[in-house]
């Protein structure tokens, strides 16, 4: 059992040094709003009305979500548009044989992807949901127009590009270059800007003398910030629902988790002092 219980630790380990060791984007601490219900029920709306037209939710009903303080007639009224009922699963009108002739694949159903991006003793579900949907960046060189900086070549493009508004990505790269017939390694800094249209410029240049390791750096400039700003916002409430809904019980679960460990903190203490009493005549 102990040798079990220690291959287990051993494997959640090796898992959390893989994701460190390959790298990738850093993301972003995503806020943390699950107990927030006026940001749950807008992150609800944004869902309903943004997402839920390609990707499905098939793990959740809409009467769930009088869990965040939505009435029947306020689901009825503003979340449910093509003659779905209040207790009808949160499926799609798109088959799956369509949705692979028309994008290629079959865009994931949404129902708990804030868990499946999640990592062991690391970044959380809602930290990669938060950065992806915030650094999306006009790219001329995809079929799509859109490029992102967590998901490289996304397929989905950016469908809230409106509410973010244009933007200017301009990215600094250092990296190894081979040297020429048998020349040494030689480090180089690629600067690339893509523009609000998405057109970019890049310009590599030589650095002597350099001696750390390969660094990627990425700045994105608003057009207009306080919009910016306000679809941050915006995507932290979506981020609130869809961790939510990967697990609408987690606040009760992180309640009775408290509960417990008080509970066997308190259990101790009585053993303690119940054993220090049963021994202290027997020497």
């Amino acid at each position: 059992m102990i040798k079990k219980l220690i291959g287990a630790v051993a494997l959640m380990l090796t898992c959390t040094a893989t994701f460190a060791a390959g790298g990738g984007f850093p993301l972003d601490k995503a806020p943390y709003r699950v107990n927030d219900m006026a940001s749950l029920q807008n992150g609800a709306k944004l869902f309903v009305n943004n997402c839920l037209n390609c990707h499905s939710a098939s793990s959740m009903r809409y009467n769930k979500l009088k869990d965040i303080g939505l009435t029947d007639q306020q689901i009825k009224e503003n979340l449910l548009f093509t003659g779905e009922k209040v207790g009808d699963m949160m499926h799609i009108a798109m088959t799956a044989k369509d949705a692979k002739q028309w994008f290629g694949t079959t865009p994931p159903d949404l129902s708990v992807i804030a868990r499946a991006k999640s990592v062991n003793a690391g970044p959380s579900g809602a930290d990669y949901i938060y950065t992806y949907l915030r650094t999306y960046y006009r790219d001329t060189s995809r079929a799509t127009g859109w490029n992102n900086l967590v998901f490289p070549a996304v397929g989905m493009p950016h469908i809230l590009w409106q509410d973010q508004g244009p933007r200017e990505l301009t990215t600094v790269a250092m990296h190894e270059v081979e040297g020429k017939e048998g020349a040494p390694k030689t480090w180089e800094r690629v600067t690339t800007v893509y523009d609000a249209q998405g057109f970019s410029t890049v310009k590599a240049e030589p650095v002597d003398n350099y001696r750390g390791h390969a660094t990627f750096e990425a700045k994105f400039k608003a057009a207009n910030p306080a919009q910016t700003a306000t679809y941050d916002n915006d995507v932290a409430d979506l981020t609130a629902f869809m961790s939510w809904m990967a697990e609408p019980v987690q606040t009760l679960r992180v309640r009775i988790g408290v509960g417990v460990m008080l509970f066997l903190l308190l259990f101790f203490f009585v053993t303690w002092r119940l054993n220090a009493s049963y021994w202290k005549h027997v020497r």
